[in-house]
Formats: structure tokens, sequence, C-alpha cells
């Protein structure tokens, strides 16, 4: 749907939202966006308002604007600190029920009832209340309106202003003054179908971070130099990064890439499985291996180590095999919004 008029010289009414300011050099627009479609367009020619409307297929692209994303971004902070997410909270009470040791089931009901406590009371889980690192998947039928980066480190800001949480972030590693406000936060981007906005906030520990480690195996090392190397990163951890654990393995891509994907697979749902049955069972087996261990709840020994292994996969180069293991503590915190 098009109209074309020559009023080359009046504004848009001042209250509308101004999404094209001309179309073809002919005519000046504003557009007030719904969640949905059709889209309101209003159009201003000879003094005269018109208002078309265009459906689905047109050329206009649903956007978001910052200040949105600003209060997502802040509530997440919140939520992930204060209230552990279900399927953790449920592993821990499994893993305790199945555990043998009484100072592993103690410690897992101290675990359980901190828990409790942070979630009731809406206190953080942890005195760690990490480095806020974000993972942002943007539609491509999505436009946002504004700076992305700044939003979402004004809703980190806010949040742990807000929530009372503890700012960790040092502006410098070596310097290391705090910038006192836990900004700026890690952002990976990526980009998918939909006109949507997906925002995980995954805050992360300096403990566990700690313990986790890239490794560039050579690629006659095989699958077992993988296990092998997942299995040894977790006994030389520890007490180190709190168990019991998640174990998020990265395999593949480039030095940067495995780490980045390690990172990414503590995001998926506890009881998950890897979609390809090969790595499925490899996820399977590193967890007996991690448990057998024996490290235990908070090192002092049992069957808990951890929770889950969790393995990611990317194409790699011919001479490579680059392998990643990203530790999590058992305050496990994450939490997503769409938009």
């Amino acid at each position: 749907m098009r109209y074309i008029y020559d009023d080359m010289n009046r504004d848009s009414p001042p209250a509308a939202p101004k999404l094209l300011q001309s179309v073809l050099d002919f005519v000046k627009l504003s557009c007030y966006i719904t969640q949905g479609f059709p889209f309101a367009i209003e159009m201003i020619a000879g003094g005269k308002r018109f208002l078309c409307a265009f459906f689905k297929g047109d050329c206009f692209m649903r956007t978001v604007s910052t200040d949105d994303i600003t209060k997502t971004v802040r509530q997440l902070c919140i939520d992930a600190n204060y209230h552990l997410g279900s399927d953790v909270y449920q592993a821990l009470k499994s893993f305790r029920d199945r555990e043998e040791s009484p100072s592993a089931k103690a410690i897992l009901d101290q675990i359980i009832l901190n828990a409790d406590i942070a979630n009731e009371g809406e206190f953080p889980m942890c005195q760690d209340t990490g480095f806020a690192v974000l993972f942002v998947d943007i539609g491509h039928d999505l436009q946002v309106h504004g700076d992305l980066d700044k939003a979402i480190a004004e809703g980190v800001r806010q949040g742990y202003k807000d929530g009372y949480l503890r700012k960790s972030i040092l502006g410098d590693p070596l310097r290391r003054v705090n910038t006192g406000d836990n900004t700026p936060p890690i952002i990976w981007y990526d980009f998918v179908d939909g006109d949507k906005i997906t925002v995980t906030v995954a805050p992360k520990g300096g403990g566990s971070e700690n313990m986790s480690e890239v490794k560039m195996l050579r690629p006659s090392d095989g699958v077992d130099g993988v296990k092998d190397f997942v299995v040894d990163r977790v006994r030389r951890s520890g007490a180190n990064p709190c168990p019991p654990v998640i174990v998020g393995v990265g395999i593949g891509g480039t030095y940067d890439k495995c780490a980045q994907i390690s990172k990414r697979a503590l995001l998926r749902e506890i009881g998950s499985k890897h979609p390809d049955p090969f790595y499925a069972d490899m996820e399977s087996e590193l967890l007996e291996r991690v448990n057998k261990l024996g490290i235990g709840p908070q090192g002092l020994g049992g069957r808990t180590t951890a929770l889950a292994v969790f393995v990611e996969v990317h194409p790699c180069h011919i001479a490579s095999l680059p392998a990643a293991v990203n530790i999590q503590c058992h305050a496990a915190r994450h939490k997503t919004a769409v938009i």
C-alpha cells in the first residue's frame, strides 16, 4: 500500500514517534507500532491526516525500545541472584536423597535451606553475585531503537544497585579499581529467526570461573583425550568451585569459540540431553566419572560432585581439537525474558 503526496514541508505531529521521515522523497510518516500486525501508519499531507494499514509481509519491522530492555535486564539481574532455578533446586533434592555420606547429606540440606531462605526473603543466594554475563538472541525481523550495549549496561547498573547485590567488577585487571556498579557486563549476541529479543542474564561467580580452562588438544587425542581433560579439570578443581557443580563442555571451533559454547552450555536445563545420541552418551559417561571422583559437596566427600555435565560442539579446523571446561557452582543462576 503506498500513498504519494508532494507536501515536502509539513512535519509529523510532535506526539507521534517517527519511524520513517520520507518515502520516495514525497511523504512524511509517523508509525504507531503494536506488538503484532497490522501496523497503523499515519500520513500527513496537505494539512490532512490519512490512516493506512500495513499487514504482515509489508516492509516494516517490529521495534523494541532500549528503555524496555533496560527494565528487563534490571529485573533479571535481581531475580537470577534471588531465585534458584527449579531444575537446579530439584536436582539438589534428588541427589541428596541418593547420597550415602551423612556429611554430604547435611551439606546438601544446608544448600537447599539457603536457596529456600533466598527465595522466600528475596535475598542473594550467595555473597558473590557474579560478573553479569548476558546471552542476547535478536530476531532478524526486529529493530532496536537506541544503543543496545548502553541499555544493557544501564540495566545491570540498576539491578545491582536496587537489588543490593555486591559489585565485583574491576575497571582494569592489573590496577584493580572497582567500577562501583558491576559494569561493564559481558554480552554475547546471536541473531535468530523471528521478531523477538531473548535476554538471558547469567551471573558468574569468581570461584567457579577460576577453575575453568581451555585446552588445544591434538586431533589424535580424540574423544578419549577430551573426556580425560574434562574429568581431570574437575579433579584438579577440588573444593574450589563450591561443588556440587555443573560442568559446561565446549568442543570445537577456535580457542575463543569453544570457551563461549562451554559457558552457554551451562544454560541448559538439568535433566536435558544433547540431541545427538553420541554426545548424550558422552554427557552421561562424564557425569558418572566425575561423581566417582569422590570430591562431594563442598569438597568434603560423597557421591555428589556434579549435578550435570552438558556438552556443546562446533565445527573446527582440520588441524585442531579445542576443548573448554566452564565450571558452575551449585548457585547456578540464570534467568531469561523474551521481549
